[in-house]
């Protein structure tokens, strides 16, 4: 029994010390963009490409190390994916060229994706369904402690120290995780163990995401547009390959007849896509308009992760006896009322009117996430943790590019191609505006498709699951 426990408690405190770096690092980073935009002398969409890179890479290749986590062990790709990630943030602290960080972050993007994609189905395939929802909901109270940190010590960091101090840290960081890994977790876990793993589907679905994903950052540009199109078409294509195959990288018998697990996975895609840009935006918004340091801007942008971290254990814990699917569209809404005053910002705004703002969509996200990711993981069976808890990372990852492709395009169109640190500040307003309407819009949706999912212990979700 003792073992058991011991075997519960530190799985439970790897995956929140691994779930915690990844959001972390890309926190304190876009509160380091301006100065970061300064050194290398980078325009909008180029900056933009510094925290985009590192959620596209871990887009591309969260589904494949998903799956091969099922076949290979969960443990195995964990440990793997944090071994990377901490060697390419030292990479990242030393580089000399702006190709260079951007390449080291795409290293570092997969090796997070490796990480977040494993840690939510060591955790399920470890503890009980009973005991699910509270775990999560730390898993999830960890990432956003990730995300309040990072504004505020990555401007501390930033301001004293300079931007490279935060890969240096985050590096040293995942190399003590490493080692505690190898000397602490003794389980893994493969449950599909002896399958195959679809190597043409993984590249077909990685180069596909790519080309969607480069074809926003060039719009309005017409060539933005075919990018888009051979992104959706290759897609298209890897999804109906998939449903032929005896062993896919991604099951389409998840999705079917599983409305929990579908509707789940849309609104966690829908609200990531709605969401996420925030923290960039603002970032900018602060210290550009507001004329704020990183140091500064980092206590004002804290106000909404810092809210999710302290509710998201609650609202974990309420989706275990509350359905979550009333928990998660309550968030939902009350971060289109966060996003719509966002829209109100301008030059003079007060500084008690913009925090109430973030700790309004810091309340609705803690209510939607922890509750959501509970859904998805219980209307699964546990052969097929690894592919869902890579699905959970697979929306969380494309909603933050969409997200991120679509404030850059929006500001861009406003403010042209032009170094970030003289763009007229009320260009920039006006395309900030725009793009907080369209995401209001976006999550007011998605309040319908969360309503949508259906109760999780319906008769059908227990036949399927079982």
């Amino acid at each position: 029994m003792n073992n058991r426990q011991d075997e519960k408690r530190i799985t439970l405190l790897v995956t929140t010390i691994g779930s915690f770096l990844a959001p972390f690092m890309g926190a304190a980073v876009n509160i380091a963009l301006p100065k970061i935009g300064a050194e290398f002398s980078l325009d909008t969409v180029s900056l933009g490409w510094v925290a985009i890179i590192y959620i596209l890479a871990g887009a591309m290749v969260i589904i494949p190390f998903g799956r091969a986590a099922d076949i290979y062990g969960r443990k195995r790709i964990f440990t793997l994916g944090m071994s990377i990630f901490a060697v390419s943030s030292l990479l990242c602290a030393a580089v000399s060229s702006a190709a260079l960080l951007i390449a080291f972050r795409a290293l570092q993007g997969m090796g997070s994706a490796m990480v977040f994609g494993t840690a939510v189905a060591i955790l399920a395939s470890v503890f009980s369904d009973k005991e699910r929802g509270r775990v999560l909901g730390v898993n999830v109270s960890s990432v956003y402690l990730g995300l309040s940190l990072g504004p505020f010590l990555g401007g501390v960091l930033t301001q004293q120290l300079g931007w490279r101090s935060l890969f240096l840290i985050n590096g040293i960081m995942g190399l003590l995780v490493v080692a505690l890994i190898i000397r602490k977790l003794k389980g893994e876990w493969a449950e599909a163990k002896g399958e195959s793993l679809d190597i043409p589907g993984s590249l077909t679905y990685g180069l596909s995401l790519a080309a969607l994903m480069y074809g926003l950052s060039l719009l309005p540009v017409t060539h933005g547009l075919w990018g888009i199109i051979a992104g959706i078409a290759g897609l298209t294509f890897f999804l109906s390959q998939q449903g032929r195959l005896k062993n896919p990288l991604l099951d389409m018998t998840l999705f079917l007849g599983n409305t929990v697990f579908t509707f789940s996975s849309l609104a966690a895609l829908i609200n990531y896509s709605a969401t996420f840009a925030c923290g960039f935006i603002l970032s900018i918004y602060l210290q550009l308009v507001r004329g704020m340091n990183p140091q500064q801007a980092g206590f004002i942008l804290v106000a909404q992760p810092i809210i999710m971290a302290v509710f998201s254990p609650l609202t974990g814990r309420l989706s275990d006896y509350i359905e979550p699917r009333v928990l998660a569209s309550t968030g939902m809404f009350i971060a289109v009322i966060g996003l719509t005053l966002m829209a109100t910002f301008g030059p003079a705004t007060p500084m008690a009117s913009i925090t109430g703002s973030l700790m309004l969509l810091g309340l609705g996200f803690a209510l939607f996430s922890s509750p959501n990711t509970n859904a998805i993981m219980g209307s699964v069976a546990k052969r097929h943790y690894g592919i869902a808890s890579a699905t959970v990372g697979t929306m969380r990852y494309i909603g933050q590019m969409l997200s991120l492709g679509l404030a850059t395009a929006v500001i861009s169109i406003y403010v042209g191609s032009v170094k970030i640190a003289a763009a007229d500040s009320r260009l920039f307003i006006s395309g900030m505006k725009v793009a907080f309407i369209i995401f209001a819009i976006l999550c007011f949706i998605g309040v319908f498709i969360s309503l949508a999912r259906g109760r999780l212990y319906t008769e059908a979700t227990i036949k399927n699951i079982s």
